[in-house]
């Protein structure tokens, strides 16, 4: 790869601002229907499921009332409706004191890596 003459600490806040821009222009006419679609996919969702606190959850809800529009109360209405009745039906598991998690001795524990990346 070849060393650029430019960093980016050379640029005033206005000259980042026109490349910018212009690489969100360019990129954006590169892309094809699918590739667009599966893009905005991910920043929607990314914007409205990592909601952190109470205000950023007020601001999903109202772009979400905002699009629904008429129809936000119906759409509601039907997730509160179906959630009551799957937990109507839901069967509650018999305790017998037992617990099907394997515990671990504290040196199993102690020897265990994580890495915090995967998944």
């Amino acid at each position: 790869m070849k060393k650029n003459k430019f960093n980016y600490s050379d640029f005033s806040k206005k000259e980042l601002e026109s490349l910018k821009e212009y690489y969100i222009t360019e990129k954006v006419k590169s892309m094809n229907e699918s590739e667009l679609r599966q893009f905005a996919n991910e920043i929607l969702s990314h914007q409205v499921k990592n909601t952190i606190g109470d205000e950023e959850e007020k601001e999903a809800w109202e772009e979400i009332e905002n699009f629904f529009s008429d129809n936000f109360e119906f759409i509601l209405e039907g997730i509160k409706k179906k959630f009551a009745e799957a937990k109507q039906y839901r069967i509650p598991e018999p305790k017998t004191g037992t617990s099907n998690v394997k515990k671990l001795d504290t040196d199993e524990i102690k020897n265990e890596k994580i890495d915090m990346w995967i998944d």
